[in-house]
């Protein structure tokens, strides 16, 4: 498999996991593998309840802190994903999120570089 194929099953399976997990997914996913990361960007996360409710400060750390939350408590389930999916163990993994723009970034720390 090819680097840009790894990439693309990582995006699709990350996806279906959001659906499966989350009760919905993401409207864009783009992966990339640089050394020994998977860096995840995920644009159209928030629905349309949370966007509102992301007007105000109060609202926007509400969101931010559930979201987070949500995936967290799944984070298991994401590193043993990504390391079936490259045959590489996950050593550590990162999430935040922008109420602002709707995306999230996931960092997935591997054990050595993905060849």
């Amino acid at each position: 498999m090819t680097k840009g194929e790894l990439e693309d099953k990582i995006s699709k399976s990350l996806t279906q996991w959001e659906k499966d997990y989350l009760g919905r997914g993401s409207i864009l996913v783009k992966t990339d593998i640089l050394r020994n990361m998977v860096i995840v960007l995920m644009r159209g996360i928030l629905t349309a309840a949370e966007q509102e409710l992301a007007t105000t400060r109060e609202g926007l750390m509400s969101v931010k802190r559930m979201r987070s939350d949500l995936v967290e408590s799944g984070a298991n389930q994401l590193k043993a994903l990504v390391s079936e999916l490259t045959g590489i163990e996950v050593m550590s993994f990162y999430t935040d999120i922008s109420t602002q723009t709707g995306e999230r970034v996931m960092v997935f720390i591997m054990k050595s570089p993905i060849e």
